[in-house]
């Protein structure tokens, strides 16, 4: 059997289920890397196995809430136990409410928005930086959304710009002794994200998320 690019890699995928996420924990296990796949929908999660299986590929399911901070915190202590590290952090969890005019965001929804994209990418670049910290090539990567719609996407437009944020804050304080920090914007896709923003739009000319994942991941592959 000839070696892939990433045999014996480990990879985390957070927010694994479904679209850009499912992607790319396909795409890392089809080179070769054992997946560790977090999601809340055990039955995404499952869909991915049984695709990364019939690739040939390796999975560890991990269904479970990123916005628990315990669940998390046991999660990389699990990883830590019986591999020692991460060699890859792949991050696409995200939570998108419901459109709505500025002045009539509700509580519960900013809240929510706050929950997944600011407060646990947070606590996940806290809780997963040691974990990748041990690997001899430590990478972690993220999906941008800079398409945002101006109107009635004020709730998830602010959480996203504090992500960010807070993303290139960390890619800028590594970036001379690593991780190595990725950004990324994946073109348009027809995914439940952007069906909340455009109802109704023909989704033919939307890229493939598999096409997406092979443009963009092709930065975690060893180089020379």
């Amino acid at each position: 059997m000839s070696k892939k690019p990433l045999d014996g890699r480990i990879a985390l995928v957070t927010g694994a289920s479904r679209g850009i996420g499912a992607a790319s924990a396909l795409w890392l296990a089809q080179r070769g890397a054992h997946v560790v796949a977090v999601a809340r929908t055990v039955g995404g999660l499952e869909d991915l196995d049984d695709r990364i299986q019939a690739a040939g590929g390796s999975a560890t399911l991990a269904p479970m809430d990123i916005t628990d901070e315990n669940a998390l915190a046991h999660l990389c202590r699990s990883l830590h136990e019986r591999w020692g590290r991460a060699d890859i952090w792949v991050h696409a969890a995200i939570h998108v409410t419901a459109l709505t005019p500025a002045g009539h965001i509700r509580a519960k929804d900013l809240d929510a928005n706050i929950a997944t994209n600011i407060r646990a990418l947070a606590r996940a670049i806290a809780l997963i930086e040691p974990l990748i910290a041990a690997s001899d090539d430590p990478t972690a990567l993220f999906f941008d959304d800079t398409r945002i719609e101006k109107k009635f996407a004020g709730a998830y437009a602010l959480s996203k710009a504090a992500g960010r944020a807070l993303i290139q804050s960390w890619q800028a304080e590594t970036a001379r002794h690593g991780p190595a920090v990725h950004l990324l914007e994946p073109a348009p896709m027809p995914t439940a994200t952007r069906a909340r923003f455009h109802p109704g739009e023909d989704r033919g000319p939307l890229a493939d998320p598999m096409a997406e994942a092979d443009r963009l991941l092709d930065v975690l592959l060893p180089r020379g």
